[in-house]
């Protein structure tokens, strides 16, 4: 049984990770949370002990980290004892953690793809340009890497794979649909890092559909959809993680990932958009001073982790599987309903946090137990869902279905 966890990134959802790592420390160990900021470490072990989220007795200690060096992550594990490594640092670290992990012969895992600073939106499918390269690397380490294992990326393959697996066994598409009807309160905010968020916006939407890669720009293509809990609601296509490996592992299908947002997000992006403060791009000031205008709109947004008080309504995050079964047209949605409040209440973050937090766990319990710790690198759609449905269930993000024959527990 692999334990020991060490987790990179002290961010919303490190806290999240942090949280429920403890509640799971019986199977999972010694606990090490590490960032560039240590106090920013120390913060969430606080949150945990005025919790009292740990279920055993046992360590959970801060560390200073600059993750962007291989070198000093390896030292970091192997001075750790990890056995598992959960990435939730932002996505610039991926490739130096991803390398440690094979240096060290440890598990890897994180919740989106690798994205080099200086450049936005490249040629899919993205993970072919970055952590695939390492496929052999980790086959011949024996090194298990579960890439992209938050809620979408990550439940949402899974929900595609036992949607096709036990309902539509000849798929034709496959929709991942990302509702957030809660509200915060803040005249404008992004729900995680508005660096990471911005940047997936800016770029060309790629969707796979009739067998090759398509390209919109984003609100371009929009629909409203009719969701259990929160109702219909108005979502636009976008480019996003895990259609570039959705569209590798089922190159029949059509596949595409929708996300959504309200006429205010819209005016606001569009604005700054055209101002081209949502740029990558260095500039220099009158002063001299050169600076990068997505940094400088990030600093003068609200922290994602400060909204998590007052934030009220429900996420709603699925997969819509549509083809046939048996020559006849079938089709069914796996979704996730999710509160903001409930989240706050049991481990001090928003839901939007919540989500993305809680599948890296249960993914690091069931390496432990052996049950997906494969030796290799994989995404989260090639691995046995019913495992991480059953963990996601027991401890906080319940799975459903919905079909013709009505709407049910995922296993009822």
């Amino acid at each position: 049984m692999k334990r020991n966890v060490l987790i990179i990134g002290a961010g919303g959802v490190a806290q999240v990770v942090a949280h429920k790592c403890a509640q799971n420390n019986d199977i999972l160990g010694e606990i090490h949370i590490a960032s560039r900021t240590l106090s920013k470490c120390e913060a969430i072990i606080a949150s945990v002990h005025e919790k009292g989220a740990m279920k055993v007795e046992g360590v959970l200690q801060p560390h200073a980290l600059n993750a962007r060096d291989s070198a000093a992550v390896v030292a970091l594990i192997r001075e750790t004892g990890a056995e598992i490594v959960i990435n939730v640092a932002q996505v610039f670290v991926n490739m130096p953690v991803l390398e440690a992990c094979i240096e060290a012969g440890v598990a890897y895992m994180d919740t989106a793809i690798h994205e080099e600073p200086d450049q936005i939106c490249e040629t899919p499918p993205w993970y072919g340009n970055y952590e695939w390269k390492r496929r052999a690397a980790c086959a011949e380490k024996g090194v298990t890497a579960i890439l992209g294992v938050g809620f979408d990326p990550g439940v949402v393959n899974a929900f595609a794979r036992f949607g096709i697996d036990e309902f539509v066994p000849q798929v034709e598409s496959i929709d991942i649909v990302d509702i957030n009807a809660g509200s915060h309160g803040r005249w404008f905010s992004t729900n995680f890092d508005p660096e990471i968020n911005f940047r997936e916006f800016t770029g060309t939407v790629y969707s796979w559909q009739k067998g090759a890669w398509q390209e919109n720009t984003m609100f371009e293509v929009g629909r409203e959809w009719d969701l259990p809990v929160v109702g219909t609601q108005k979502a636009y296509m976008t480019g996003h993680d895990e259609v570039h490996s959705l569209a590798t592992n089922y190159p029949q299908a059509d596949v595409r990932f929708w996300m959504g947002f309200g006429d205010h997000y819209i005016n606001v992006f569009t604005v700054l958009k055209n101002l081209g403060l949502l740029s990558e791009k260095p500039v220099v000031t009158a002063e001299g001073l050169e600076v990068i205008p997505l940094k400088v709109v990030k600093a003068v947004l609200p922290d994602p982790a400060s909204l998590a008080p007052d934030y009220v309504g429900k996420t709603c995050i699925g997969t819509l599987v549509k083809g046939t079964r048996d020559g006849k047209p079938a089709e069914v949605f796996v979704y996730n309903v999710a509160d903001h409040k409930d989240a706050y209440l049991e481990v001090g973050s928003q839901g939007i946090s919540y989500t993305a937090g809680v599948p890296p766990v249960a993914a690091a319990i069931l390496i432990a137990k052996g049950v997906w710790d494969v030796s290799r690198m994989v995404n989260v759609e090639e691995l046995d869902p019913k495992p991480f449905f059953e963990v996601l269930d027991r401890i906080g993000l319940p799975t459903r279905v919905k079909d013709a024959t009505g709407d049910r527990p995922w296993n009822a």
